[in-house]
């Protein structure tokens, strides 16, 4: 169950040295002791959100970096009877938008797009002006739902949808925006679909090899990749995504349209994943600070938005960065709280709501005062063992 970060690699990534890792104060009370302790809490919990709830899927819970917990509950394929393992991987829906976002910031630091620039730079044809690709990666482009409108104009459901048949679709029927741009917060599932096409133009490859090449081979992402039937049948063990009745769910024609969603990954992986953003492997510091900076223009909301991740403020006062995702039995979470280097990571292929103890999970492990904290921690165990 238990598992920490390697050290004393030196590598050299797109330029950018991996020794400036931002590092982090330990604790003295945070021990083999107090790991194991929370490892049986957390196990226990989770059996009973699996047993009283319905929990189905996967999780991994880190701390100051430190896996503290991992484990599998319940079935990949209940058809099959066929178990998920932590290697097992799961459609990240909109969890896939924070890669979307790490492309377009990659390929900005090398001076091939700013956030500036207006959409007619890269499809001159594209009917709504004064949308820029910071208000796409801030869902503020105003801009109507791809997978609503495309229910309506793609003539052929048997026929899949592409990046490239949203834009034709837009520049073709001009479905009409909710908003002007820049004026409002709206997410936008459109927005990040455009920019999957965006990084595809600058970088001149395909978006699935892109993220590939750039993202999830330097970082040794073995068991992610991106939807396509064929990767589908080819790419490891796959879970498969179900109805709260635990029906098996079909993809459709809006499954091949990437950058929104269609990401496919393992928690072991997105550990992998939360570990770089400490290093300067993909993007520098000063780079992904701007991510996990808030820009919606209504500051009386409780959460925000940055380039491809929420924020929200956490019950003990810290702000963690996260993103969840619902799509085609589907249900994601990846959380974490850079000021204690810590990861919450929950996937599951059976949304039949109960993801409602989210909430729980983070009072326990995020209690709202350290006098509360063993009240916390027992209130939650106590729930587990009944």
């Amino acid at each position: 169950m238990l598992g920490c970060k390697e050290s004393g690699k030196k590598t050299t990534l797109w330029g950018k040295d991996e020794d400036s890792t931002q590092k982090i104060a330990v604790p003295a009370s945070f021990t083999a002791d107090s790991i194991q302790k929370l490892n049986r809490q957390l196990d226990s919990v989770f059996k009973h959100f699996h047993k009283r709830r319905g929990f189905n899927g996967t999780v991994l819970v880190t701390k100051y970096d430190q896996v503290v917990y991992k484990g599998a509950f319940g079935m990949a394929d209940f058809y099959k009877k066929d178990s998920l393992t932590v290697e097992t991987a799961f459609q990240l829906a909109s969890v896939s938008k924070q890669f979307t976002a790490m492309a377009i910031m990659m390929l900005k630091e090398e001076g091939k797009l700013t956030y500036e620039d207006s959409l007619q730079q890269y499809f001159p044809n594209f009917p709504y002006k004064g949308i820029t690709i910071r208000q796409l990666l801030t869902h503020q482009s105003g801009l109507s739902n791809y997978t609503y409108f495309s229910d309506k104009l793609w003539p052929d459901r048997n026929k899949a949808l592409t990046n490239q048949d949203v834009v034709n679709l837009m520049v073709t029927h001009q479905p009409k925006p909710y908003f002007k741009p820049n004026t409002r917060f709206d997410y936008s599932n459109t927005g990040y679909s455009l920019l999957a096409s965006i990084v595809e133009q600058v970088s001149e490859m395909p978006f699935a090899n892109f993220l590939r090449e750039r993202i999830f081979d330097p970082l040794e992402m073995t068991h992610t990749f991106t939807y396509s039937p064929d990767l589908l049948t080819l790419t490891g063990k796959v879970a498969t995504g179900h109805t709260r009745f635990r029906q098996k769910r079909t993809t459709d024609y809006l499954d091949t349209v990437l950058g929104d969603k269609g990401v496919y990954s393992t928690v072991e992986d997105l550990y992998k994943w939360d570990q770089a953003l400490y290093t300067q492997k993909l993007v520098t510091h000063e780079t992904l600070h701007e991510a996990f900076t808030g820009t919606r223009h209504d500051k009386k909301q409780k959460e925000d938005y940055g380039f491809g991740w929420r924020i929200r403020p956490l019950e003990n006062g810290d702000t963690a960065v996260y993103h969840g995702g619902l799509w085609h039995g589907y249900s994601t979470y990846l959380l974490r709280n850079p000021k204690e280097h810590s990861a919450l990571i929950i996937l599951s292929n059976l949304p039949n709501g109960s993801f409602s103890y989210l909430q729980e999970i983070r009072k326990f492990l995020y209690p709202a005062h350290p006098d509360s904290a063993t009240a916390e921690h027992k209130k939650v165990v106590a729930s587990a063992s009944r």
